[in-house]
């Protein structure tokens, strides 16, 4: 698929899955940016979770690292999945979950994008996953890892996109009912 075939429509014609990727304790002190990635991940899971459904949290080796950062846990209807490896594509059970609910789409965010990100997104680039990386909503220690990770799934076809762009994608109008609550969320 050629990038002028890409449209809104992609993301709103199928099944959406959120993946909010190792955002740990131990993980997220000396990334860069993380106060923005932070900031802007809160705002991709509270619209979401108005939005959407299928929200998923990893947590890479929690018993060394800690658990998911309390900002970035969604309230309700999430499903955790503690690991070992480095691709979340690699666990089987979760990928007979994405299949069984029909997810096409993922949504991805959180850190490192030049480890478990970039291992997840090229793994599930190859199973038939289209893949929306939310850039803004994700980092690594050094800006260059994530710089180049970034370039490498996208020339893999993945899809790179901001916050902000993905959350009016997802809600498609002002006319929705839910339209303000999200605005708000934008706007904080």
């Amino acid at each position: 698929m050629k990038d002028h075939e890409i449209s809104s429509d992609k993301v709103s014609s199928t099944v959406n899955a959120l993946l909010i990727i190792d955002v740990q304790e131990k993980i997220i002190r000396p990334i860069f940016n993380k106060d923005l990635i932070i900031k802007n991940g809160k705002k991709l899971l509270y619209a979401y979770q108005i939005l959407e459904e299928n929200i998923f949290v990893s947590e890479q080796n929690p018993l060394k690292l800690g658990g998911t950062i309390t900002e970035l846990l969604p309230k309700a209807g999430f499903r955790k999945i503690e690991k070992m490896e480095f691709s979340l594509a690699k666990i089987e059970e979760f990928t007979k979950e994405l299949k069984n609910k029909k997810v096409t789409n993922l949504i991805v965010c959180g850190i490192e994008t030049h480890i478990c990100i970039q291992q997840t997104v090229l793994d599930f680039l190859k199973k038939g996953f289209e893949v929306f990386l939310i850039s803004d909503s994700m980092g690594s220690r050094n800006k260059a890892d994530h710089e180049i990770a970034l370039q490498r799934m996208t020339q893999k076809g993945a899809i790179l996109t901001t916050t902000e762009s993905i959350i009016f994608e997802l809600c498609k109008t002002a006319d929705r009912k839910e339209f303000k609550e999200i605005r708000n969320i934008i706007m904080s």
